[in-house]
């Protein structure tokens, strides 16, 4: 196979005009829903876990840099994605932006990457949620039966992981209804989590004292370096929304908005909270699942416990719902674009959704959670992420000069310095990622490229010269008769 056929690109006007000719979802996200979806899926696991463990073993006091060292990679690659959801408002996020951009194998790189970064994060998360639904339950004087409450070897008689595999199962279910259902549950969700972080700040501040936070870098910058390729965890996941283009009102101009909105919030929040966290208690009593739950126990203060607790259990769900969204949206833009069968490119017929790849997505991620350990299944997860921020910002520089022409509803100021910035931050945390995460990821690189040149390569779209055929009646009649519910959308 030649060079050329490997980076063949689907040009942006022709991205553009696909997503208008093919009309297959339906657009009805406004800024602040598209936002949610970000803060659902940066407001999480993070905020309510990390923050206490990583202050307790590798920050300090100074986990709050550690936030915002990630914050900076994390806010470089925001700006780069923010105006790439401007220029092609398509749904697949950085696969499509690589598409367009970089060619075809980058492009099936970056999207069989982050199917398998999406899908951990929702095991992950959905094993922590699991963890707080334990909680909650325990402190309402109930108990789960010892067989369903982990993995195996994660306790004595553990057998699986009942609440996590339900709990990625209910997601699935959710997102295969229609959009503006599950869009409405997550800012729901979000809300409600928003307020428990803001009940942590706000009544722990009368409480904080400062001689907590000496030292305040107890194990050195090195220690909050190390910290922050922990936390980057928690500052990505406004990605996310991006692949809900297609079912935003006005994507050229609302994306770029809510990914910036969205990142700068929960970095505030993040901030605040840290700051408060390691002043309430002792930063090395905080190594443990419910770090904010055992400060505010230690101080006296157990309704704040309780209602953290509980908004935790709702939260989380924005979390799993955020990034299993994200999962089925690149995995049905790659069946669309022929690199997957086209099978997983359908839409359900009543509802407007990518009912397969999320009915799949939700299978997978509830066995993954339900069998395996947290720590293993986390390691993968930052890796993936990092190295599509690295994609993403190198191919604003290359789009700047190849497409200066093209038009931009946000522009990054400062190029090619704050993309190469992004690059320089991220290649820097992912050096200091543990060898056997490299050593799965690279594994599952190798079948993805095996599946890629087995099949891909020859049912691509781009070979045939022509547009995918979706083998679902009820698009063709749904472009052949007007809709109440279609936003007409124009680029």
């Amino acid at each position: 196979m030649s060079l050329q056929a490997l980076m063949r690109t689907k040009s942006i006007e022709q991205l553009q005009s696909e997503t208008v000719q093919r009309g297959q979802f339906r657009r009805v996200l406004g800024l602040w829903q598209l936002t949610s979806i970000g803060l659902g899926g940066l407001i999480g696991v993070g905020i309510f876990v990390l923050t206490g463990v990583v202050a307790a073993t590798q920050a300090g006091p100074a986990v709050s840099l550690s936030f915002v060292i990630a914050g900076i990679a994390s806010a470089a690659a925001a700006l780069c994605y923010a105006e790439f959801a401007g220029m092609i408002p398509v749904a697949g996020s950085a696969y499509t932006y690589g598409y367009a951009v970089l060619g075809e194998l980058v492009a099936w790189v970056i999207g069989w990457d982050l199917l398998l970064e999406y899908a951990l994060v929702v095991a992950v998360v959905s094993i922590g949620w699991s963890g707080y639904v334990q909680a909650l339950v325990g402190q309402l004087g109930m108990m789960l039966p010892a067989w369903a409450m982990g993995a195996p070897g994660t306790g004595v008689g553990h057998v699986v992981d009942l609440a996590a595999m339900l709990g990625s199962l209910g997601v699935a279910g959710l997102l295969m209804l229609r959009i503006e259902w599950g869009a409405r549950f997550n800012t729901a969700m979000v809300v409600i989590k928003i307020a428990a972080v803001i009940l942590v700040i706000v009544a722990g501040l009368p409480h904080v004292h400062t001689t907590n936070w000496h030292p305040f870098m107890p194990y050195g910058f090195g220690g909050v370096v190390e910290g922050a390729a922990v936390v980057f965890f928690a500052v990505f996941g406004y990605d996310t929304l991006t692949t809900a283009a297609e079912e935003a009102r006005d994507p050229q101009r609302q994306l770029p908005r809510a990914v910036l909105l969205s990142l700068a919030i929960s970095l505030v929040l993040y901030i605040a909270m840290s700051l408060v966290l390691t002043g309430l208690v002792r930063y090395d009593t905080l190594n443990n699942a419910a770090p904010v739950a055992t400060a505010f126990t230690a101080i006296g203060l157990p309704w704040v416990t309780l209602l953290v607790s509980a908004a935790a259990v709702a939260g989380i769900v924005s979390v799993m719902l955020a990034f299993m969204l994200a999962c089925a949206r690149i995995g049905f833009a790659m069946s669309r674009d022929g690199l997957l069968p086209a099978w997983f490119a359908q839409v359900h017929p009543r509802f407007r959704t990518p009912h397969r790849p999320t009915l799949i997505a939700g299978v997978l991620t509830a066995l993954v959670a339900g069998f395996f350990p947290i720590r293993e299944v986390a390691e993968l997860v930052n890796i993936g992420t990092l190295s599509a921020f690295v994609i993403i910002c190198l191919a604003v520089i290359v789009l700047r000069r190849t497409r200066p022409d093209a038009p931009r509803t946000f522009r990054i100021p400062l190029v090619p310095w704050i993309p190469l910035a992004g690059v320089g931050f991220s290649l820097w945390l992912l050096s200091k990622l543990p060898a056997v995460a490299w050593e799965r990821f690279a594994v599952w690189m190798a079948l993805g490229l095996l599946l890629y040149f087995s099949y891909g390569r020859r049912h691509s779209v781009l070979a045939s010269g022509g547009s995918v055929h979706v083998q679902d009646s009820s698009v063709s009649e749904s472009l052949s008769r007007p809709s109440r519910n279609r936003t007409k959308y124009s680029s």
